[in-house]
């Protein structure tokens, strides 16, 4: 990281030892005119255009996918975060989040969106040579050319350096053959160009991605037969002495990695804004189904079971919204003005832990709010001529794109460790202050009767159990940590409720600051609701954690602490702060949050 980046900002991952205030965290309170003018531009883009031509593509007709993005290049919606001298508009993180929100609504087609737009561009923008970058990002935001990114393979998924697909150099160093097979490509049938990542020599030391063009040795296969996203393009990628010049390597040989991953956490906090803007108009049919349909002579959104419904699936929505704004304002204030590509990679890297984050909640977020759709349109929601049906397949694949949700469940414990050993983040001097803290308890006289007093002093103490979780799994297993999934999944749970826990209160009350108490009132529910059900995941999971890791006098230690750590002397009536939350949604008609 250069010097620039060592001075003061929020680290990544520092949100578990450090508390934050409404000034430190950026909300969709604080969007500018501009963006909220790209917001709306886009959404009319899908809903009049795109909408209406679902049901055309979901019969593959690719020309038609083809113009679509063409004409997302004429509205500057491909290129937003792109350099000028390269056809785009250099537009901050947040805008492109704005754009990737509304482009959720957009089923299939907002795959094909992500993959031109993100994994299938950012590769040779930040890593290409001047004459790669030249060459084809002009065409690619421009929505001339349709590009695809090609990592996995039939034997390699979240295990990308086992893949097969090998390239060799030409006697004469001109150019490389490349051989194999890809697997799971986004816009495979209609792409120009494949960003490919394969071995040189078959050396995983040499794991290399090279930009590739369409030609009968680089051929994609039969579209994928898929349980949801069917507007999209999806096939193998056939590589048949497929002859690629040696300048489209991208980087060096054995950056591969590098590439591939440092990519992927671009595409994990832009999937969370993406399925959050799904899950966004999942609630509002959900809504205004409930208040069209009768039963017993009553419309259903007046039954309590339906109420509890819209509150939760709107909450779970408004939560993972929270969480996406706040991870790409700290991105983009890192950023700052005028950066180059390369800061702007390193500023994405250092948030890799929040993006696992959104990438895992929102993502079953989303799952959970269509899923609930379904149940709410009933009969009907198992129709192909109701909404819900397709809303409810197409979700399924967000929690396998990008890395699977266990992988980058795994993903965010490591990154926290490897940050603490090597010294960038405090978590070992936390560790310890709540280690003293945890052997001599001191008695409590908390006297905060603010607002969300008794949430914000929950969120602290999720990230104590937290802490604690990690640091003991740390002591007893060391090295042998990362061999310990179940505990690791359990400690990611933990560490991502603690983070929307603290997220969903700070929004709330930077509402509340803003617009006073009254017009904040349902965000305070909101914020309310999901702290009072958090604590209590958190506290089921972290005894299960440490039941297994523990045994004895240290067991009850640890239990002893986390009950006084989960003990919420303020619990609210969230039954009827849902029905408030509830209330609001029925009477707009609409997801109004």
């Amino acid at each position: 990281m250069d010097a620039q980046m060592e001075k003061d900002y929020m680290k990544g991952g520092a949100f578990l030892i450090e508390d934050r205030g409404t000034a430190d965290i950026f909300t969709p309170e604080d969007f500018t005119e501009e963006q909220k003018m790209i917001g709306e531009t886009t959404r009319e883009f899908v809903d009049n255009e795109v909408h209406p031509q679902l049901p055309a593509m979901e019969q593959h007709d690719w020309e038609l996918a083809r113009s679509l993005v063409a004409k997302g290049g004429e509205l500057g919606l491909l290129g937003a975060n792109i350099p000028e001298e390269y056809g785009g508009l250099a537009l901050d993180q947040v805008s492109g989040v704005v754009i990737a929100e509304m482009m959720g609504r957009a089923g299939g087609f907002g795959t094909t969106f992500g993959a031109q737009t993100s994994i299938g561009l950012l590769p040779i923008l930040y890593f290409g040579s001047e004459e790669l970058k030249q060459k084809w990002i002009p065409p690619i935001v421009a929505g001339e050319k349709v590009t695809a990114y090609c990592l996995s393979e039939a034997g390699s998924g979240s295990d990308a350096l086992g893949a097969k697909t090998n390239a060799k150099l030409s006697e004469d160093g001109t150019y490389y053959t490349l051989n194999g097979e890809k697997m799971w490509i986004s816009n495979g049938g209609f792409a120009d160009v494949f960003i490919v990542f394969a071995k040189v020599d078959g050396e995983k030391a040499k794991f290399s991605a090279f930009v590739v063009e369409r030609s009968e040795n680089c051929r994609p296969g039969n579209e994928e037969h898929k349980m949801g996203i069917k507007s999209s393009s999806t096939t193998p990628l056939i590589l048949s002495d497929a002859k690629v010049p040696v300048g489209n390597l991208i980087g060096n040989v054995g950056d591969g990695a590098k590439i591939a991953f440092n990519i992927l956490n671009v595409g994990r906090f832009k999937l969370g804004a993406s399925v959050t803007g799904g899950a966004k108009l999942a609630v509002h049919e959900a809504i205004r189904y409930a208040n069209e349909r009768h039963q017993f002579n009553k419309p259903i959104s007046s039954f309590g079971a339906i109420k509890h419904k819209l509150a939760e699936m709107a909450i779970r929505t408004w939560v993972a919204e929270s969480i996406t704004y706040r991870t790409v304002g700290m991105i983009d204030a890192l950023i700052g003005d005028g950066a180059s590509s390369e800061k702007k990679l390193q500023s994405i890297e250092e948030y890799a832990v929040e993006s696992s984050i959104n990438k895992v909640a929102c993502s079953e977020a989303l799952d959970y709010v269509v899923d609930e759709m379904v149940q709410i349109y009933g009969g009907y929601g198992y129709s192909a001529d109701y909404p819900a049906e397709k809303a409810y397949r197409d979700s399924r694949i967000n929690r396998i794109f990008e890395g699977t949700n266990e992988i980058n469940r795994l993903l965010i414990p490591g990154q926290l460790m490897k940050r603490a050993i090597k010294g960038r983040l405090g978590l070992l001097q936390a560790g310890k202050a709540l280690q003293d803290e945890i052997l001599n308890p001191q008695m409590s006289f908390d006297e905060d009767d603010g607002l969300l007093a008794a949430e914000t002093k929950l969120a602290k103490n999720a990230k104590k159990i937290a802490l604690m979780v990690i640091g003991t799994a740390a002591q007893k297993y060391m090295m042998e940590l990362q061999n310990q999934q179940e505990i690791l999944l359990n400690a990611a749970d933990i560490i991502m409720d603690a983070y929307q826990m603290e997220t969903a209160i700070l929004r709330a009350t930077k509402i509340a600051e803003k617009k006073g108490e009254e017009a904040a009132a349902r965000h305070i529910d909101m914020a309310g609701v999901y702290c009072n059900d958090a604590i209590q995941r958190i506290e089921s999971r972290a005894k299960n954690t440490i039941a297994a890791m523990t045994e004895g006098d240290e067991t009850r230690t640890l239990l002893a602490a986390l009950k006084r750590f989960t003990k919420n002397n303020s619990p609210i009536n969230t039954i009827a702060a849902r029905q408030r939350i509830a209330d609001t949604l029925i009477q707009a008609n609409k997801y109004v949050f």
